[in-house]
């Protein structure tokens, strides 16, 4: 039931003491259990709309993290401000 990856045995054994505690129960529902993390985009173009919109996100990011480092570096330079 369980591959050899330890990863995959804890779904696995949740999933089937599930079912086995909902048919004590007289229950019709059913749990179902993926292996897979994520879900796979067969389409191609599906992934490039993903990759772009994420690199272009971090990039706007990145576009804004050094000013904010320049003005914390100014403003330690207005009060005078030094380290030990």
């Amino acid at each position: 039931m369980c591959s050899p990856e330890p990863i995959n045995c804890f779904p696995v054994l949740v999933n089937i003491l599930s079912n086995a505690f909902l048919r004590l129960f007289n229950s019709t529902a059913h749990f179902r259990v993926w292996s897979e993390v994520f879900y796979r985009a067969i389409n191609s173009e599906i992934k490039n709309y993903i990759f772009f919109g994420l690199l272009s996100y971090l990039l706007v990011l990145a576009a804004g993290l050094p000013p904010l480092f320049a003005m914390s570096s100014v403003e330690d330079y207005k009060v005078k401000s030094t380290s030990c």
